[in-house]
């Protein structure tokens, strides 16, 4: 196996600087979790532990190695272990707000190619989560494709119906798919090149596991039933870059009950590219869409062209994006300014 096949590509070699001999090795992270690291290279895959320098240089979760990461590191005991020293920059990235009321950014995975946003026919189909997923994928200028899954528990016209709400959410292609019957995985499995990074995201039941279960041809990963619906559910707890056989690289994502939104502005028009198209035709270049004579957007609303509910979802995104931005700014000063007097303090305790 080479570098390249855990996709390290002319861009990642153009930012890749001179490092010390001894902390010249790059590796990609496999998997993160509660803080615990296992990186891969072209020849195994070992635990890992973050340097104490780079520790300290950490002022925000953000900045903290996350999987599909490329690492600086440096091994020891025989290469089986390693130091981490240095983080290449990110091509691409997912991430989210923190869980909570805390204002944080925290990332989900980072250098992907392609997110499948995998939903549920079943009980997990929404389209405003959908939304939030797609502004999270060009947020990080991640392309998306939709999945959606069980397939054989609707009906064909309730299918329809679906693929064609999604279809007015979004022009991303759209895969359908049952894990049980196995209709639509051929179509899904042509999407997957080797050398390319590919990444789950949907909530715990929705079939990811399952997904990659059959990807693999083995049980690799367990599932669980849902009491009262039969559908299979993953407790997965950490992120991991999965090779699969094709040689396409796969990062399985914990199912998320939140996800929020910080600074996403440019991220939401490129996921509610309608809303966008529309807006060009408005009387106002800067026209809210609330009250403005000439507003495309109205005028679509009224006629029955857009529908409100997906407005609203965009406005809410908006207004939320917005809000988070401002907090997250104002507490990234606040950390700075702390960070600036511990760092004086410790230079007047030095002898």
């Amino acid at each position: 196996m080479k570098l390249s096949d855990l996709g390290f590509d002319p861009w990642f070699e153009a930012h890749a600087v001179e490092m010390p001999p001894e902390h010249s090795g790059l590796a990609r992270i496999a998997a993160v979790d509660r803080g615990a690291y296992r990186i891969k290279d072209a020849s195994r895959e070992v635990p890992a532990e973050l340097a104490g320098k780079l520790s300290y240089q950490i002022e925000s979760p953000v900045e903290l190695p996350c999987v599909g990461d490329w690492v600086n590191v440096q091994y020891y005991n025989d290469d089986t272990s390693a130091i981490i020293h240095r983080v290449l920059p990110r091509k691409t990235w997912l991430r989210r707000k923190t869980a909570g009321d805390k204002v944080d950014l925290q990332m989900i995975a980072a250098n992907i190619d392609t997110a499948f946003i995998v939903q549920s026919c079943h009980f997990d189909f929404n389209p405003r989560r959908l939304d939030r997923y797609l502004v999270m994928a060009a947020d990080g200028q991640v392309e998306p494709i939709v999945v959606l899954t069980k397939t054989d528990l609707i009906t064909g016209d309730e299918l329809n119906q679906k693929l064609a709400i999604v279809g007015a959410a979004t022009k991303a292609r759209v895969l359908a798919l049952s894990n049980m019957t196995g209709s639509g995985f051929g179509a899904f499995q042509q999407t997957l090149l080797p050398g390319r990074t590919y990444c789950l995201l949907g909530s715990s039941g929705v079939g990811k596991t399952t997904l990659i279960n059959r990807l693999l041809g083995q049980d690799a990963f367990d599932t669980k039933a849902v009491s009262g619906t039969g559908e299979g559910t993953h407790t997965t707890s950490r992120r991991q870059l999965i090779v699969l056989s094709q040689g396409a690289l796969l990062i399985d994502t914990p199912g998320m009950r939140e996800l929020g939104l910080v600074a996403a502005g440019n991220g939401i028009d490129m996921g509610f590219e309608d809303l966008v198209e529309l807006s060009a035709n408005c009387r106002y270049a800067n026209c809210s869409h609330a009250h403005e004579p000439g507003c495309a957007v109205r005028a679509a609303l009224e006629s029955g062209i857009l529908r409100a509910d997906r407005f609203s979802s965009y406005i809410k995104l908006k207004k939320e994006s917005a809000y988070h931005e401002m907090s997250y700014l104002d507490k990234r000063k606040k950390d700075k300014s702390f960070g600036r007097f511990v760092k004086s303090i410790k230079k007047r305790m030095k002898p």
